[in-house]
This record gives structure tokens, sequence and C-alpha cells, in this order.
């Protein structure tokens, strides 16, 4: 079948930037048809080479540019863009935060709800440096052991040393990690004869607390050298109260195996957030920017208006941080996640902040929620934080029976809120006030945001 595109690969023309797409591309038709090009800008004049050409759309990249946006940024490292750590770090800041509002008014607007209005994106003083945690792989360059990041779309490690996102802290001591690893010739992982030891360095550190803790990924139960490694680590990083071996020893793109034990300090560091001490295990899933999240959920809790008197339920509790924020605001609070480390960290959790209004169960979150029901619980707010796939239908569903007076939305992912706040809708609830729109992820396209709705 003979294609139809008005392009064809390695050609090269002159296009006009028109809009950049949720994933940081710019955007430019050429009769009618889409190319998607890097490193490019809404406004900016450019000649390109077509790269890729499939039937509705193709890729391009730029060879020239013609006029460029006031809103570049110039003076950057180009292994930011090709490791996709900071695929929008060409963009000014407060242009990124205009391109994240936009982004969600677009796609309310796309699926006909033009009553949506959405705020400003809030940022941050300094949109770098804000990752609290790392996972970095290890492997042989040229017969050194190397840690970095892949270059995006394949397995060739990029050797790093400053990621740019992440706390300085955690880079220093990924080099350091790093150098004991050379000196001890512990082998990296060479994943295509699934031999050698080391798969990954990943670090964690508490922005408040700063204790930090090592996580050392191997394919093997134990490593070579594994006491004097520890002891060396320990020494070279006085932060570290937990070094911790997790045993991955399967062909596969996951990071993290099953087998977890501690080789030094605590399975655990603790941080702060909202006033509230964590305890957070190398598997725990805790935001990444304590800063933002702090802003989100207090975001949320506002607008869940809470008095003290209401019953609320935390949808995809993860380690409770949500749920004991607002179990200060409330009577009751129910949390519900998947997952059995989770919840066995969230309750310690409660017990830590001596919060005893607190619920926490382990189940899908819409049967747990069918469950609570048939007990007689009845929500007054429901908040959801479901993760990029957004809710399951059939949770709409359960949320929508139990009558809850408001639902609190907190998305990391525009096009299933979208999607998920038209099935609200379908079931008597309207968006009340702006969406609120909160930048997690600086220099990157991903956006929070936090949506209300309410009975009608």
């Amino acid at each position: 079948m003979k294609s139809t595109a008005p392009v064809s690969k390695n050609q090269q023309l002159d296009v006009t930037i028109s809009d950049l797409t949720y994933q940081g591309l710019g955007l430019a038709k050429v009769d009618d048809f889409s190319l998607f090009i890097e490193n490019a800008l809404p406004g900016e004049e450019v000649t390109i080479q077509v790269t890729k050409v499939q039937k509705s759309y193709g890729f391009a990249r730029v060879v020239a540019f013609k006029t460029t946006s006031p809103d570049r940024v110039t003076d950057i490292d180009k292994t930011y863009r090709q490791t996709g750590i900071a695929p929008l770090q060409h963009l000014s800041y407060d242009a990124q935060l205009k391109f994240k509002q936009h982004q969600l008014a677009e796609l309310f607007k796309k699926a006909h709800m033009d009553d949506v209005t959405v705020d400003p994106t809030l940022g941050m003083a300094n949109p770098t440096q804000y990752r609290n945690k790392a996972q970095v792989p290890v492997r042989m360059i040229k017969g050194q052991l190397e840690t970095g990041f892949y270059r995006q779309h394949s397995h060739d490690l990029i050797p790093l040393t400053d990621f740019y996102i992440q706390d300085p802290e955690i880079d220093k001591a990924i080099i350091k990690v790093r150098d004991l690893l050379r000196q001890f010739e512990i082998p990296a992982y060479d994943e295509i004869n699934d031999k050698g030891v080391v798969r990954n360095i990943m670090v964690r550190r508490g922005y408040y607390s700063h204790e930090m803790m090592i996580v050392l990924i191997s394919r093997q139960q134990k490593m070579p050298s594994q006491a004097q490694l520890v002891e060396e680590i320990h020494k070279a990083l006085p932060e570290v109260t937990s070094i911790v071996l997790n045993v991955n020893a399967k062909r596969t793109n996951v990071i993290m195996g099953n087998v977890t034990r501690t080789l030094y300090g605590k399975p655990t560091i603790e941080d702060t957030l909202m006033g509230l001490t964590f305890a957070i295990s190398a598997r725990s899933f805790y935001q990444v920017n304590p800063q933002q999240t702090e802003k989100l959920y207090q975001m949320a809790i506002d607008k869940a208006g809470l008095t003290g008197e209401e019953t609320v339920i935390d949808a995809y509790c993860g380690i409770g941080t949500i749920s004991l924020a607002l179990a200060k605001h409330a009577k009751q609070v129910y949390g519900v996640e998947i997952v059995p480390e989770a919840i066995e960290d969230a309750k310690v959790n409660a017990q830590k902040n001596h919060l005893t209004n607190v619920t926490f169960a382990v189940n899908k979150a819409e049967d747990q929620m069918a469950k609570w029901q048939e007990d007689g619980v009845k929500p007054d707010v429901i908040v959801v934080d479901p993760p990029r796939k957004g809710l399951a239908p059939s949770l709409i569903e359960s949320a929508a029976k139990m009558a809850p007076q408001k639902v609190v939305y907190v998305s990391c992912n525009p096009s299933t809120l979208v999607r998920d706040v038209k099935l609200f809708e379908e079931q008597g609830y309207e968006v009340d006030g702006p969406i609120q729109p909160v930048d997690q992820f600086p220099q990157t396209p991903h956006v929070e945001s936090v949506t209300v709705l309410k009975r009608k």
C-alpha cells in the first residue's frame, strides 16, 4: 500500500513550530500531517530533516534554526536531553509552568469540557537538584565500571557525575560508591551475557533529616568483598544510616528483586513531610520532590475543606503520606493500598505520629470500598491519588455508590484525569472550582494536579 504522507524519510524542509506535545516535543504540521521534533519550541522557524514516517505522523530533527523562541535557554548540557533526565531544560522555567497549565486546559477543551478552568502552575524557587532518590545503572565501559544514565530509547550507558535534578549530596554519594566498587574490583552487570555483579545503585536521602540510604542491587546473594565495601561506604559517607543489598538474579528490566537484606544500620531512613515523620524502606513509594509534595498535599487538604468532623477514604494510600496528613484534620481516615509492605509501613508511620484515627487495609481499592460500604462506612470525602494509568471504572462506580460530598483527585497524568472526570460526571459529580497544577518534576513534561469533584 502506497503511503499518503506528504513527507518522506530524510527529506529536508522548513517549518514553523506550532505547539509542544505532552512529551515536550515540538509540533509542526505539513498539510495537516504532524511532525514531532525534539529540541524545538513554539514559534521557532527551523529547517528539519525527517527521520521516521508513520501513517498519520512522523518524527524529524532540527538541522538549523532560522529563528529561536524568546523562551529558549541556551547554556544547557545536551546529555540531560539525550538521556531524558531533563527533556524540557531548553525551555525557560516560567514557560515550563505555562506549558503545564496549557497542557491541562487543552485536554479539557478537547474533551468539550469548556467550563473547566486551570489555575497557574505552582512552581519551585530552585527547579533543579530536587530529587531525594536516585536509581542509576552500573555498567562496564571500555573495561572500567561506570555509573550514569541510558541514552533515550536504548541501553547505552552515558557516564554522568552530575544529574542536574538530583540532590547534589546524592550525586556525590553515587561517585563515592562507584569509586569503591572500582577499588574492590567488583564487576558491573553485563546484561548481554547475564554476568557480573552490580546492576544498579539506589540512593535515598531525607530532605529534612539528611539520613541517607545506599541500596546495592546485585545479581548475587553476596557481593565480593562485601564486608570491606560496606565498612568503606560507611566511613566515606557520614550521612549514611542504612546500607541495603537487594538481590535481582533475573534477566529483566525491572530494577529491584524480591530479596532485600540490611547490611549496615537500619532497614529504613526517616524523613518528615507536613510535620509528620515517615519511615522509608528501600522499596517504599515516597514522593521524590518533598518540597512540592507538601504544596500538593496541602492543596488537597485545603480543597477537601475538612473541619475535623469528616470521615475520609484515601484510595491508593501507599505508606500513608496523604492519609496521615488528612488524619490531623478529619474525624476518621480509612486508607487502602494493594501493596502489603506499604500498608505495614503505613501502620508503623501512624504509630510513629501517634495518630489513632486511621485504619489501613490491603486490598484493591474498589473491592475494599465495597466492603467498607457494606460495613456502613459513609465517607464525606474520598481522596484518590492513582498511578499514571488513572482510575479503574469500577473504582469510580464504587466511589460514587458511597455518595461522598466531594472527591479530591490528585493526578499525575492529565489525559487519564480528563477521562476519569468524564466518568465521574456520568455518576452525578461536577468539577468544583479551578484545577490546580503543581510542578513536581521541573525540567520534565510531567505535571501533577488537584481537582475537586462535587456531588451535583
